[in-house]
């Protein structure tokens, strides 16, 4: 069922085996002479054959990034890895090998067609991201659960399976349990599904095929909520406010608060906890609902930024292309009229004058680019100004809500705190009619004690406080900076630069035409 080590010494894939593999299988005659006199990028090679090779390890494949086919079969290999880099890989073959567990496949995306045909896999699993496999070879492997085949069932794309040769095909029920479980398929081991061989399996396997769909659609409803909870909490997040549409910050209050989970034994607290929550969360809900309401703005401000930006960017380019095609046009006219061109100083008068017709164009061309970085600098100022002052007006309104909050907490401790001394008093005088848990009684032993562990619960929860105010001021005005700070990057250097490049290589270009024209024969 596997290859057994031979008397070739075991390889790892190396640039040397990668380099010769290439050449082998790369242009041939004058186009392959030329290709190894000035080499081949494996950045650009699409299909690669690695097979017969005694290859033990897969390694040093990172720079083939654009591969589409891939043969590693007929070799030693005992692990699956080393191939996340090849994300655009359609094709592979890991058959006839000696690969015991299925996965390193997470990053292979795009990949259609597997085949694992001759190893020593035991289980079908953790190919979860493989969404588009079409065709799977798996035969002549150790699988022997006729049950993990229900995990293909994910693969709605899934036409070609092969498993002939695993333990459970000798196994009756075989034929007619894949074909009715796996009902995307159209060929199992190289036998077409034909509609009676299909009807008579979904008959004997209905009622388990109901249940079981059963099952899976309330697992896919619950994955659903999830990704809608997540989509809702990363925007919340983006808002500055998540969790504040719950009684998290209020709960986060008295997690860490012992003393505070002691005080709320006493007499009283329960009826007045209750309201101070209520309230607290009707602000901490306020302060929820002006954040996605404010990031809806600030969302809107950014778009029509880019928007401003791409339209200028696309009509100085408009501007910039017609002046170019004028240039051509020039060009065209001038290099057919060369060749009838006689007399030498009539040739190097229109040489010149084409040299000065580069020389007009890149400053026509330099002009506009210093255009649009002038009209880029205006616009990024104003969206600056803008941005800073949506989100100063943020900050400001969300500490004014936040002020609130600590004005509720601080009523809150004023009425905790003569709560607590009129309790004391009835300690002390014996006059308790409620039973109160011993560690809350602890705290009655003096004035000073109880006084204490109130505002100490009354600090924690302050702190609480004022923890989550930093965080929104932080965070927002973390991303104004890294916003900005990229665009400057971005729009006005990294373009500005990349420009400037591009008409220069141009005017080169085009001197160099002129330059390299075979004179002589005119």
């Amino acid at each position: 069922m596997s290859r057994l080590y031979d008397t070739v010494e075991p390889s790892v894939i190396d640039e040397d085996m990668l380099h010769k593999a290439v050449e082998e299988q790369g242009p041939k005659e004058e186009a392959g002479r030329i290709a190894k006199i000035e080499g081949i990028d494996f950045n650009d090679v699409r299909s690669l054959r690695l097979d017969f090779k005694n290859i033990l390890k897969i390694d040093n494949m990172w720079s083939f990034t654009c591969l589409t086919k891939l043969q590693l079969d007929n070799n030693i290999i005992e692990k699956i890895e080393g191939l996340d880099m090849l994300v655009n890989l359609i094709w592979l073959d890991l058959s006839f090998n000696n690969i015991e567990v299925l996965e390193g496949l997470d990053k292979l995306c795009k990949l259609e067609d597997l085949t694992l045909y001759n190893n020593r896999i035991a289980r079908v699993e953790n190919m979860d991201t493989l969404t588009q496999l079409h065709v799977l070879s798996i035969g002549n492997n150790d699988l022997g659960d006729l049950e993990n085949l229900i995990y293909l069932r994910r693969f709605k794309n899934l036409k070609t399976l092969n498993l002939n040769g695993n333990p459970f095909c000798e196994r009756e029920e075989y034929r007619p349990y894949v074909i009715a479980y796996l009902t995307t398929l159209d060929y199992l081991d190289y036998r077409l599904i034909d509609e009676n061989t299909r009807s008579a399996a979904n008959e004997k396997y209905h009622l388990a095929i109901e249940e079981l769909m059963h099952d899976e659609e309330a697992a896919q409803r619950k994955i659903d909520e999830q990704k809608v909870k997540a989509g809702e909490f990363v925007l919340h997040q983006a808002a500055y406010v998540e969790m504040l549409n719950t009684a998290s910050l209020f709960d986060m209050m008295y997690a860490e608060d012992s003393e505070g989970q002691k005080l709320a034994a006493m007499p009283g607290v329960d009826e007045l906890l209750l309201v101070y929550k209520e309230k607290f969360m009707g602000v901490c809900q306020q302060v929820f609902d002006y954040g996605l309401q404010e990031h809806d703005k600030r969302k809107e401000e950014v778009q029509q930024f880019w928007d401003c930006i791409e339209e200028a960017k696309r009509e100085n380019k408009q501007l910039g292309m017609q002046k170019i095609n004028v240039f051509i046009d020039y060009k065209k006219r001038l290099f057919q009229e060369l060749p009838h061109i006689t007399e030498q100083k009539l040739l190097d008068s229109r040489m010149e004058e084409y040299n000065r017709e580069v020389s007009e164009l890149w400053d026509r061309l330099m002009a506009l680019e210093l255009q649009l970085v002038d009209q880029l600098e205006e616009a990024i100022k104003d969206f600056e100004r803008n941005l800073a002052d949506m989100v100063s007006n943020f900050v400001e309104n969300c500490q004014g809500f936040i002020s609130q909050l600590r004005d509720m907490e601080n009523q809150h401790h004023e009425k905790l705190l003569e709560i607590s001394i009129v309790t004391l008093e009835k300690v002390v005088k014996n006059e308790l009619d409620e039973e109160i848990p011993e560690d809350l009684r602890l705290l009655f032993v003096d004035k000073d004690t109880i006084i204490n562990a109130v505002s100490t619960s009354h600090d924690i929860h302050l702190l609480k406080i004022d923890n989550k105010e930093d965080d929104i001021v932080t965070r927002i005005n973390q991303w104004l900076t890294s916003l900005i700070e990229g665009i400057h990057q971005e729009e006005e250097v990294k373009r500005n630069r990349s420009r400037v490049s591009e008409i220069n290589n141009l005017s080169d270009h085009l001197r160099d035409e002129i330059d390299n024209l075979d004179l002589q024969n005119y």
